[in-house]
């Protein structure tokens, strides 16, 4: 007896926008966000920011980056691919994190953070590149303590394909039989992936999860119909569960699949909650100091 496999579908494609800055240290392109169309197949993931390959000039004076701001309701998760980030949040928490690291912040109930170019990347420069990417929470963890995961390169398990197709590194989720280290509030799988020229790789996804496929180096095509191209990304269907990806040359890849969280989106800025009365709580909490305070 034979088993058919149903491919999960392409719903969109949509190339990066042109970039914009965030403060002074991260220049992005932002691939998709929590309000407008296809939020509900991208859940529970709201937002992607990609800081396509910069090369910065040292700089001795200033440090390069964004200030103190808040966020509640959701986590936010930095993977560094270039350079080094430094990270403070009203927890505590901080460090920096460099090439292969990821940051796994949990802004839950509240918190404020900031994030700089660490000091040794502002004096050196040289080449950055980094994903931020917003994590949903659903709504009985949305006020959860706030805190933090550090996550370096030799804690992410590397799997390798079979043929030498290439490798998935494991942050979140699981990949023949890799755990990624991330602790997370929903199922979901946060891999990066290399492929090599020519090779194909089986990318299978659970039914019923959303998956969205992002291109940061390379060209792919997606289950023999869709190509995709560096800084270009895909959203498919919740249905189906083969997921085929074959690299023309060279590719880098971010997979991100989790189980939806099936709550109302409602955001403002850096919060994101259920209802506009927590969204003004939020505020409000905020502005009464209720989210801590960093020194």
């Amino acid at each position: 007896m034979t088993t058919t496999v149903l491919s999960k579908q392409v719903l969109d494609t949509r190339s990066a926008p042109g970039r914009h800055w965030v403060g002074d240290g991260f220049p992005v392109h932002g691939l998709f966000g929590y309000s407008g169309a296809g939020v509900a197949e991208r859940s529970p993931f709201l937002m992607l920011d990609y800081a396509a390959p910069t090369r910065f000039s040292p700089n001795t004076g200033h440090r390069r980056g964004v200030g103190q701001h808040p966020h509640r309701g959701f986590e936010t998760v930095t993977i560094v691919y270039d350079g080094e980030v430094e990270h403070r949040d009203s927890t505590g928490a901080g460090g920096v994190i460099g090439k292969g690291d990821v940051q796994w912040m949990t802004a839950g109930g509240g918190i404020i953070h900031e994030e700089f170019h660490s000091e040794a990347f502002s004096k050196s420069g040289g080449p950055f590149e980094m994903v931020q990417l917003w994590v949903n929470l659903p709504a009985k963890d949305k006020m959860t303590p706030a805190h933090y995961q550090g996550i370096t390169d030799a804690q992410i398990p590397s799997v390798e394909l079979p043929d030498g197709a290439g490798c998935v590194r494991v942050i979140a989720g699981a990949f023949d039989g890799a755990k990624g280290p991330a602790q997370t509030y929903t199922p979901m799988n946060v891999w990066d992936v290399r492929l090599a020229a020519g090779q194909t790789a089986d990318l299978s996804q659970p039914d019923g999860w959303s998956t969205i496929v992002v291109v940061l180096d390379g060209t792919v095509m997606l289950n023999g119909d869709t190509v995709l191209r560096a800084a270009d990304m895909a959203t498919l269907s919740s249905a189906g569960t083969g997921l085929r990806v074959e690299a023309n040359g060279d590719a880098k890849l971010l997979l991100l699949a989790g189980e939806p969280i099936d709550e109302p989106v409602v955001g403002y800025g850096p919060f994101v909650m259920n209802s506009q009365a927590e969204i003004a709580q939020a505020v409000s909490d905020f502005n009464s100091g209720k989210f801590g305070r960093m020194g």
